[in-house]
């Protein structure tokens, strides 16, 4: 496994190495002198507002505080669009309607290349999540999408409410709960069942390891570790080493299925019977379990909270499920038969077409709590956005906000009203799934999972909202823009109260 080798091979050498005092000191002098250098070249006429800002350290908030950090940019340069330098990377930011459009359908503006340096939260192991070839990439797109076919996805449905009745169970009969941490759990469990293995997703143990270490990527991912890669700061060796267990983990379930010779009804299964070489399949489930379960997760965490803030709309969507229990489709079943049971034979179709309380729920969660902030790049020629010149090679960013949260096209956009329509009309006027032709591969998958947890947890549980000291609060908290991973709140300032119903889950 020469990726393990040379994983294992770099952690170590990282671990061993020491960075005297002076080296250090001197690292970082050129890099103020690097920034500072770049900041103060003269731009060109037609350049985007530059930030009036010379230092690497002011931009240290688009990593730590992003939404007040973008929002300052916009206001301190008083343009709809800034620039400002990543050491030698050009950032440049963009907003408004016309903006929005060319963001989102512009050939050259690549998503891949874009996140490679402002993300840093995706486990990157060369040639497997990175430094992909094109072909590579297509055909994890094409395998995504086959996941996702009808007979397909219909199969993952009765697994992932067996999951998320087990995990449920585990919840006991009432107390509380911060669904940023058991409702995720959740979440992180159903992708695992429904994007990689039953080696994987049946062992609660490796499930568990498995979310550690993506949660190590998470908090590992600092301005250090994204723009100097190379410098092996304590961070970065704990990011290393977390990827490398990620991939021994992946690898090691894919060996014992071939091995095996045993054939089974999952997505791994797909992929090998495709005859895709290894590096793909790899790539496929350790890049796509956490771009699944981040963004998934954070809207099913969301959503039980607004429900819980929100009984007029729980009830909506609890009496639509209750609606389905009773549709012609389960006649032939007994009433006594578990909530899970009932709700893994309604049909597929039944889900996506006949839930429009549930889908008005989704469509307004991701749009006042899901902190998205796209990222670009810009592969050639130099374009122009609003006049405003976006050299070849520079990252293009726009932030979900200047459109979700902006007041002119949502009235009042921080309340919570899934009846709401936007104040314009426009074609770009809500991106939740993305846009253009960048639309979000995963969200079919992703609406399933959505609204099987919901139903299930609706049915099976009373809940509402407590702040942290345990009292009733009759609205829910403010979603975080600034956790870039969860929009979450202050931890430990409100909780999920629930109780079961008293149906056999």
């Amino acid at each position: 496994m020469p990726y393990s080798v040379g994983l294992q091979a770099a952690s170590a050498a990282l671990l061993s190495a020491g960075l005297p005092v002076l080296f250090t000191t001197a690292i970082i002098v050129l890099l103020v002198i690097v920034t500072v250098t770049s900041s103060l070249q003269k731009d060109v006429a037609d350049a985007p507002a530059r930030l009036p800002i010379y230092s690497l350290f002011a931009i240290i908030p688009f990593f730590r505080r992003r939404f007040d950090f973008l929002n300052w940019g916009f206001e301190a340069t008083g343009h709809s669009a800034f620039q400002f330098d990543l050491l030698r990377n050009k950032v440049i930011v963009v907003s408004g309607e016309s903006a929005r459009q060319v963001f989102f359908t512009a050939k050259g503006l690549d998503l891949t290349e874009g996140f490679k340096i402002l993300s840093g939260a995706i486990p990157m192991v060369r040639g497997v999540t990175s430094d992909l070839q094109t072909k590579r990439i297509s055909l994890i797109h094409k395998r995504l999408a086959a996941v996702q076919k009808n007979e397909q996805l219909s199969m993952l449905i009765p697994p992932m409410l067996e999951d998320s009745r087990r995990l449920m169970e585990t919840w006991g009969n009432s107390g509380s709960l911060d669904p940023f941490d058991k409702v995720y759990e959740l979440i992180f469990q159903l992708t695992v069942r429904s994007l990689s293995c039953a080696e994987i997703s049946d062992d609660p143990c490796v499930v568990s390891r498995l979310k550690k270490l993506y949660d190590t990527l998470d908090v590992g991912t600092t301005p250090a570790t994204v723009l100097l890669p190379w410098l092996p700061t304590p961070a970065m060796v704990k990011k290393l080493w977390a990827t490398k267990e990620i991939y021994d983990i992946v690898v090691t379930a894919i060996t014992a299925r071939q091995q095996s010779g045993v054939s089974k009804n999952d997505t791994l299964q797909m992929l090998l019977d495709s005859g895709d070489e290894k590096l793909v399949v790899v790539g496929f489930i350790m890049g796509l379990l956490i771009a699944g379960a981040r963004a998934t997760g954070t809207t099913a965490c969301w959503m039980l909270t607004f429900l819980g803030g929100h009984s007029d709309w729980r009830e909506k969507a609890k009496a639509e499920v209750e609606g389905l229990l009773t549709s012609q489709y389960l006649s032939q079943n007994s009433p006594n038969d578990s909530l899970s049971s009932q709700l893994a034979a309604i049909p597929l179709e039944t889900w996506e077409t006949e839930t429009p309380v549930l889908d008005s729920i989704i469509r307004e969660t991701l749009r006042v709590a899901q902190p998205h902030t796209a990222m670009r790049r810009n592969l050639g020629p130099e374009m122009h956005i609003d006049g405003k010149l976006i050299p070849s090679g520079s990252y293009v960013v726009y932030p979900f906000s200047d459109v979700h949260l902006n007041p002119d096209i949502y009235h009042d956009p921080w309340k919570f009203d899934p009846n709401r329509q936007p104040e314009t009309k426009s074609a770009y006027n809500y991106v939740g799934w993305g846009g253009g032709k960048t639309i979000c591969l995963g969200q079919r998958l992703a609406r399933v999972e959505l609204k099987i947890v919901t139903a299930l947890f609706l049915l099976g549980f009373r809940h509402s909202i407590v702040d942290g000291s345990g009292k009733f609060s009759p609205e829910p908290p403010l979603p975080n823009w600034n956790d870039i991973l969860l929009c979450r709140p202050p931890e430990g300032s409100f909780r999920l109260r629930f109780e079961r119903s008293g149906t056999v889950l």
